[in-house]
């Protein structure tokens, strides 16, 4: 594996850190599918981690439609 495809693996490894985080996050009524979703893109990583990539921002893009989850630095007392 050459060091540039390894920097590619963390990111695509960070960001579906950060959707798992936002996903657990959800409330009851979306989580379930949601959770589904992202475990497809999980799984489509191990096989095309290019292919994997463009879904999960495009499921990161949906998320943020979806609820109103803080991200990290967020304040959420609307200061």
């Amino acid at each position: 594996m050459a060091a540039d495809d390894r920097l590619e693996d963390d990111e695509l490894a960070r960001r579906l850190r950060e959707a798992h985080r936002r996903v657990r996050m959800l409330p009851a009524s979306e989580k379930e599918r949601q959770a589904r979703r992202y475990l497809s893109i999980c799984d489509l990583a191990k096989r095309d981690p290019q292919r994997a990539a463009a879904r999960l921002e495009a499921f990161l893009t949906s998320l943020d439609s979806v609820s109103d989850t803080p991200r990290e630095g967020e304040n959420t007392l609307g200061d």
